[in-house]
């Protein structure tokens, strides 16, 4: 063992020249035992080897305990395992051993001493091989060892004590137990794993199966020997087993206690981070909505909606990083301007809240959007860059309203508003009126996403010439409570234009991942599902991790989805073209959506990790008539075949045209001749065929 810590130094060395130490005194007494039998040719008992033994029980358990510590500090936990398994062998000792021993009149006193001794030493030992035991990370090959060796220990002295106090104590196979105890502890010194402290301060002590055992096995331990010495007939030893089940179970209740209250602390950790940006630390939109409501509840909030102009340029010109470093430290400044009480959240890409308490009267908001302002326009370092980026900012308040979503849309309003001029501006009825039809669009929008008013259709693409339906194709749908039915058509635009489409497009890639999953499980599921994504979102520097994460949350496997990009989203290159091979990485189909009718550069199929080609819907509806289209139709499935990629024939109305595609070879297609979109699988066509017309 001294070897062991001279070569390998380890960082703890104080704990492990303690257990040498105690292991030199204890085989002192063993060298004291053997020269006292061949000399006395007798054994007598108590002797000085004893006291030797004794002696070194107390130090060796001090260095046990030292070593199976660690270095994060004190585990309370870890400490009530180990006392409920040194009570429960400790009280078996005091049944068979120590009370007999105590009751034994004609016994001489140092006798008796001894053979209480060596049960408390064993309960010391008990304790630290427990202590070692039930911590996960004393998992190193050296603390293995020393929990082996001192496991040896352990049950020889059980016997030891047992028989010596009947007089029947031969050594023999016990006295090789010691020795391995040796020789485990010696290898645990020798070995490399010694040299570094295991670092506890990040263990999370879980009621494992094995901890779980012990701890069960311990506490009924004064059950069992009530019943043993009940059933024996030799009386019982009410109150040593009364004290030691009192003990166990306090032990069990301090127990108890310590992991509810790591339950309840682990509850609000994550509770916190549910309701907290990633990115700045800030609040996020779940939060401040939360947060929101009760103040409307109880009182007249004040809201500020700021938006950062100029940062899509900063993304562009300098990378996300920068994006993001820009974002962190606009962060900090609004939280270091913002009174006591108020409130500050990141809703989302470029778009912060503030939400005031009730006694901030309207003219305060006003001075703090005008600090708040400044604050912003100052340049920020990011990206080894001077960046210096704008704000334009809605103030409103609950007049006249009690519904939060309100509230909001109005800040929505009025920041549109101070975007058109003035940089900040407050909400009045009149901007309703004033305000563009896209600022009052986006503004409820928002407040749609957020009241659950769009929700999603299914489109499906069948194969030719049966009808089979292959996949599907998820398209959003927007019930305005006023408005009624609003195209995407109307409403995509600008949720690109005010970065909407992020939150949105997460919401769709969430629910069309669940619904796909409830028809896996219902065995209606076709093959895949399709959904649409913007470039703004392949753009968004998480939008992979998110993909990644909605597939793990929802048990899809990545074959399933199919990603639809334009040609425009990924024409100019960039972060978009890295999205999609990160994507096609991840396992996910990509999809290039309406072909032909943005930049149509054949260059893009060979880029591209795409699979699938959607020839636009312009190309098909003159398909059975000569001319161009169907010339392009043609030269198009050839393109797709030679480069190994499915064609989708889009927007097939007619059984002509369908029959005309599979003439010219497509074996995909999409329109309403094979099912409108619809939001249940019957009426979406699944498990319908529509077979294509014999020529």
């Amino acid at each position: 063992m001294v070897a062991g810590i001279r070569r390998n130094r380890p960082e703890h060395g104080t704990a492990w020249w303690v257990l040498a130490a105690g292991l030199a005194i204890f085989i002192s007494g063993d060298i004291c035992y053997d020269v006292t039998e061949h000399r006395l040719g007798e054994y007598p008992y108590p002797s000085w080897a004893d006291l030797l033994y004794l002696c070194a029980y107390p130090v060796l358990f001090a260095g046990l305990a030292l070593l199976g510590r660690g270095n994060g500090g004190p585990d309370r936990t870890g400490l009530i395992d180990a006392a409920v398994i040194s009570t429960g062998i400790g009280l078996v000792y005091w049944v068979f051993v120590v009370g007999p021993t105590l009751q034994e009149a004609g016994t001489p006193l140092l006798e008796r001493i001894a053979t209480i001794g060596y049960p408390v030493a064993d309960v010391m030992l008990t304790a630290a091989v427990a202590r070692m035991l039930t911590r996960a990370e004393n998992r190193t090959p050296s603390l293995r060892l020393l929990a082996v060796g001192a496991s040896f220990m352990l049950v020889c002295d059980i016997f030891y004590t047992v028989l010596s106090s009947a007089g029947d104590w031969e050594g023999g196979i016990f006295d090789a137990g010691f020795l391995l105890a040796y020789v485990c502890w010696g290898a645990a010194a020798l070995h490399p794993s010694m040299r570094r402290r295991p670092d506890t301060g990040i263990a999370a002590h879980r009621v494992g199966a094995r901890r779980l055992a012990m701890l069960a096995a311990a506490t009924l331990l004064a059950p069992a020997l009530l019943i043993w010495q009940g059933t024996a007939g030799d009386g019982i030893a009410w109150a040593a087993i009364g004290a030691g089940a009192v003990a166990l179970f306090l032990l069990v209740v301090a127990r108890m206690w310590g992991l509810v209250n790591q339950v309840q602390v682990q509850a609000l950790r994550l509770r916190d981070l549910a309701m907290r940006d990633e990115l700045t630390g800030l609040a996020n939109r779940r939060r401040f909505v939360r947060r929101l409501a009760d103040a409307v509840a109880a009182g007249s909030p004040q809201v500020l909606l700021l938006d950062l102009d100029g940062f899509k340029a900063v993304n562009d010109r300098f990378g996300h990083a920068a994006g993001d470093e820009l974002l962190i430290g606009i962060a900090q400044r609004l939280a270091a301007e913002i009174p006591s009480g108020a409130l500050v959240a990141r809703m989302g890409g470029d778009e912060f809240a503030i939400l005031l308490p009730p006694e901030c009267t309207a003219a305060a908001c006003d001075d703090l959007a005008a600090r708040l302002h400044a604050a912003v326009h100052r340049p920020v370092r990011a990206g080894g860059h001077d960046v210096l980026v704008s704000t334009s900012i809605g103030i409103a308040d609950d007049t006249d309203t009690d519904d939060p979503g309100e509230v909001l849309r109005r800040a929505d309003v009025a920041m549109y508003a101070a975007k058109a001029g003035g940089r900040r501006r407050r909400y009045s009825p009149e901007l309703d009126d004033q305000a563009g039809e896209e600022a009052r669009l986006g503004a409820e929008m928002r407040a749609g996403l957020d009241r659950g008013e769009f929700h999603l259709v299914y489109q499906p693409i069948v194969e030719l010439p049966h009808g089979r339906v292959a996949s599907v194709e998820s398209l959003i749908r927007w019930r305005h409570p006023v408005r009624g039915h609003v195209g995407p058509d109307r409403f995509i635009p600008v949720a690109e234009r005010n970065g909407l489409i992020v939150e949105l497009g997460e919401w769709i890639l969430r629910t069309a991942c669940a619904q796909y999953m409830t028809w896996l499980r219902d065995g209606v599921a076709p093959d895949r599902i399709g959904v649409n994504v913007s470039a703004r979102q392949l753009a968004e520097p998480g939008f992979v991790d998110l993909v990644a994460a909605v597939l793990a949350e929802t048990g899809m496997d990545p074959g399933h989805l199919i990603v639809e990009v334009t040609e425009t989203a990924v024409f100019g290159g960039g972060a978009a073209v890295r999205t999609v091979h990160d994507l096609t990485a991840l396992g996910v189909d990509i999809a290039l959506d309406d072909f032909g009718t943005g930049h149509s550069s054949l260059g893009l199929l060979q880029t591209l990790p795409v699979s699938i080609l959607k020839v636009d819907k312009s190309f098909v509806d003159n398909v059975t008539m000569a001319g161009r289209h169907a010339v392009i139709a043609t030269s198009l499935i050839q393109v797709a075949h030679g480069l190994g990629l499915v064609a989708v024939a889009e927007g097939v109305e007619t059984a002509e045209q369908a029959a005309e595609l599979y003439r010219l070879g497509y074996r995909r297609a999409q329109g309403y001749h094979f099912g409108r979109p619809a939001e249940a699988p019957a009426n979406a066509g699944y498990g319908r065929h529509r077979a294509v017309p014999a020529a």
